[in-house]
């Protein structure tokens, strides 16, 4: 009880809740802007918390990654770019409710189950952070590549009307995966003799093509009357909003979709390098499966929101847990808190809550306190960002250009990356021509280089026997799972083309 009366008296004082206010308020900004993001907020005010307090510093680069991370849903709804890697699922309803002037509704649903979601993970952070971190710390890479391949057969639930095309699109986001380096052995694959790719693509310039980019080619190609017609101006009868525009019942509704979503977010969060960015569309390819109504998401339903925004928020307090425990980041906006910790002479792992007890709950404490002023700000801030839009394209979009140039170049200071964000953008461009769908493209990219390394690693270790993956329990378990859900979508396609042919028939 003392160590939590201690770390109340290090975050409770007017200087550190100015702070926090402060770093939302900043983080929110870096994640609603397209091309910027938490870790690079994070990044940036990280040498400033140096020569800080160290209970003000942590309380600040706090602030700023529950702020990134919650403001992404801002630009992904408004104007369909994802601000943040975290929010790519949130485009896939969040957008089409705005395009039915629910924009202030769409707003209100992904804050407060942004916040909802980020309790979660907190509350999940502090109650079981030791028991699940021993737990996640006996995994082998074979553990890894199972949970992971059984998370890339979600790339079919997110495939839309054709299963062929979602699995063409996912192959060709591994493929893309497999640029570079190739894992353990550091060969290079398809670098075609350019120093450049050797590093493969980043995932900031490939989600900004992908998305921003793309988008923007889109909606250039209208002009005249039809530019006109795509100002994004909104009737002012949806600007009006009560509340957080939607209902009691609706909220009920929901808490079976935030619950399960937020414990996919969480547990994705505590395992190393994976993050917000495949959570909330894993979260949201679960509660599509789920649904009575699968044919609706994607046309701009809150259910999609909720299952994108309480899963991304909910990694936060899953990637700590790793990050507290053991001292092992779980992303990269952990990694950069991790720095944080060590410069301010705090090694985190399991001393850290023998000899550092009381800084431990105030972490925890400063974690909630943010989430509660995330709600506050964002609930003030939403007319306002309904406001946006109103802002014409022809305006908005060369900003929104420049800052996706920016971007894309302040992730490694490479003009690699911006080239690359252009070729992404002409690739989605062809993607949405061709009607591929480009969820599948995401998943395969961010999944595939960890199930193909996790795969050599555990090769390795059994030397060379694959079939010795199936002893360990909860390989076996996923694995089993893996072919269970194939064979599962394998039947159900077979039966839509039989009742298609009858109907043509």
């Amino acid at each position: 009880m003392s160590m939590i009366l201690e770390g109340l008296q290090m975050i409770f004082t007017p200087g550190c809740l100015l702070i926090m206010a402060l770093g939302v308020a900043i983080g929110i900004i870096f994640g609603a802007i397209p091309g910027l993001s938490a870790t690079m907020a994070i990044a940036l005010f990280l040498p400033i918390t140096f020569e800080m307090d160290a209970a003000h510093g942590i309380a600040l680069l706090l602030a700023l990654y529950v702020g990134g991370i919650s403001g992404g849903l801002i630009s992904a709804i408004l104007i369909n770019i994802p601000g943040t890697a975290a929010s790519i699922a949130t485009t896939w309803d969040g957008h089409p409710m705005a395009l039915k002037g629910e924009a202030p509704k769409a707003l209100g649903v992904g804050i407060v189950f942004s916040f909802l979601g980020t309790l979660f993970g907190v509350v999940l952070l502090m109650a079981i952070a030791q028991p699940i971190a021993d737990f996640a710390v006996t995994f082998s890479p074979m553990e890894y590549f199972a949970i992971g391949l059984f998370s890339m057969t979600m790339v079919i639930g997110l495939s839309g009307d054709s299963i062929v095309r979602g699995c063409i699109a996912g192959l060709f986001g591994v493929a893309l995966g497999t640029v570079g380096l190739a894992p353990i052995d550091s060969v290079k694959r398809y670098t075609f003799g350019i120093y450049d790719m050797q590093s493969g693509f980043d995932l900031l310039p490939v989600l900004i093509g992908l998305y921003a980019v793309t988008e923007i080619f889109m909606l250039s190609k209208h002009r005249g009357e039809a530019a006109a017609d795509m100002s994004g101006e909104v009737d002012k009868k949806s600007l009006k909003i009560k509340g957080f525009g939607f209902s009691i019942k609706e909220f009920k509704s929901q808490l079976g979709n935030l619950f399960r979503s937020s414990v996919i977010g969480a547990a994705v969060g505590i395992l190393p390098g994976i993050g917000g960015s495949a959570a909330n569309v894993l979260a949201y390819s679960a509660s599509k499966s789920a649904s009575k109504h699968p044919e609706k998401y994607g046309t701009g339903i809150i259910d999609g929101i909720v299952a994108s925004e309480s899963s991304n928020n909910a990694s936060i307090g899953g990637a700590m847990v790793p990050l507290l425990t053991l001292g092992i980041p779980g992303d990269t906006n952990t990694a950069m808190l991790l720095g944080g910790l060590i410069v301010q002479g705090l090694a985190p792992g399991p001393m850290l809550f023998s000899t550092n007890g009381s800084f431990v709950y105030a972490i925890y404490i400063a974690l909630l306190l943010a989430s509660f002023v995330m709600l506050i700000e964002e609930f003030f801030g939403l007319r306002l960002f309904v406001k946006l839009l109103n802002i014409p394209k022809h305006i908005l979009l060369p900003v929104i250009f420049v800052m996706c140039v920016v971007g894309a170049f302040a992730t490694n200071n490479r003009m690699f990356d911006v080239f690359s964000i252009f070729i992404f953008g002409a690739i989605g461009y062809i993607f949405n021509m061709v009607k591929l769908p480009l969820p599948p493209v995401i998943l395969g990219f961010i999944m595939g280089p960890i199930v193909e390394e996790k795969l050599r690693s555990g090769l390795m270790y059994t030397n060379g026997n694959f079939f010795a993956f199936f002893q360990r329990p909860v390989t076996a378990c996923f694995l089993i799972l893996t072919i269970l859900v194939l064979v599962w979508w394998g039947v159900k396609y077979v039966r839509k083309m039989r009742s298609s042919r009858k109907t043509t028939a």
